[in-house]
């Protein structure tokens, strides 16, 4: 697993991914699947969420949803970022003490994330399909899956704590539509730092990529290789002693984190994953917070663009909520 450049494909990921399309396809629904890709699609075409758009305009970061609109703004929107619907009702109390929280959050976020406001009186077909038992009823959709819910008025502080962790579970707060970054693909810098990895050199290849984010800190292709090239160093540093010292010692997030970047550097991508999903689910705390920052950081040395990055991401919410 080397660090490769953006728009230079990577053969072996290519191979790996057509084999997992291939093994997958007997094993899912194809229909089910064939709408999931259909939304996906029609994501990809849409623009993207704006907290500058006026709030209840579709494309807005606070967006009003009825039946005819759901599937646009909410299901097909949750392909480019997860979107918390916010159902209420005029006579309801408690959902005008949560809505301004929520819409306040939702332009906070600036497109991070967007709220779907769904007014159960006016919607009942929705309120019914969605399950709604009381309100004010709060769920969050990730790509196209309802990952979590919560169900009554929670102050400011619990519900940022529940739109930042279902953010950083599932896009990391990438928001998409952002500036195209310049490609790089002639740069000589990039070459020397490749030129230092094919002779096995990872720390000359981290001093490489440093030093080029030092002159150009928003550079992404030299951000995205230097975490690669540091967690290649970190499983060469960890070894295959860190398995047994991880298994031997369950409950020690540093060993398990270490066990991961092992696994990761070997290319056991899915091992690497479950380990922290598992450490993630058992914990509390600055334990559990440690684990989820490691995880989310593995996502992004292997990349979104992996299916298994999407797997464990939804599985990291579920385990979160």
């Amino acid at each position: 697993m080397q660090p490769t450049r953006p728009g230079r494909p990577d053969p072996r990921a290519q191979a790996q991914q057509a084999q997992a399309a291939a093994a997958m396809a007997g094993a899912v629904d194809l229909a089910a699947l064939q709408a999931r890709n259909e939304a996906a699609a029609r994501a990809a075409a849409a623009p993207p969420p704006s907290a500058a758009a006026p709030a209840g305009a579709p494309g807005s970061a606070v967006v009003d949803v009825t039946e005819a609109t759901f599937q646009a703004e909410v299901l097909d929107r949750s392909f480019q970022v997860p979107v918390v619907l916010d159902l209420w009702a005029e006579w309801c109390g408690p959902c005008k003490q949560l809505s301004p929280v929520l819409e306040a959050l939702a332009v906070e976020g600036a497109g991070s994330w967007v709220l779907a406001k769904v007014d159960v009186e006016a919607n009942p077909n929705l309120a019914q399909g969605l399950r709604v038992q009381g309100i004010p009823a709060v769920k969050a959709v990730w790509q196209g899956q309802l990952v979590a819910e919560f169900t009554g008025a929670i102050p400011e502080e619990q519900a940022r704590q529940f739109v930042t962790e279902l953010v950083s579970a599932t896009t990391g707060g990438a928001v998409p539509g952002g500036a195209a970054p310049q490609a790089e693909d002639d740069d000589p810098r990039l070459d020397a730092a490749e030129a230092a990895l094919e002779r096995g050199d990872l720390a000359a290849a981290e001093a490489a990529y440093q030093a080029i984010l030092a002159e150009e800190p928003d550079h992404p292709d030299a951000a995205i290789a230097l975490r690669q090239v540091q967690l290649f160093r970190r499983a060469e540093e960890a070894g295959p002693e860190a398995l047994a010292a991880a298994d031997a010692t369950p409950g020690d997030v540093v060993a398990q984190t270490r066990a991961a970047d092992f696994l990761l550097g070997t290319g056991n991508i899915e091992e690497a994953f479950d380990r922290l999903l598992d450490v993630v689910r058992r914990t509390a705390g600055e334990e559990r917070d440690a684990a989820r920052k490691h995880l989310v950081e593995l996502f992004s040395v292997v990349g979104d663009q992996d299916p298994r990055v999407a797997q464990a991401r939804r599985q990291l919410t579920a385990a979160l909520f």
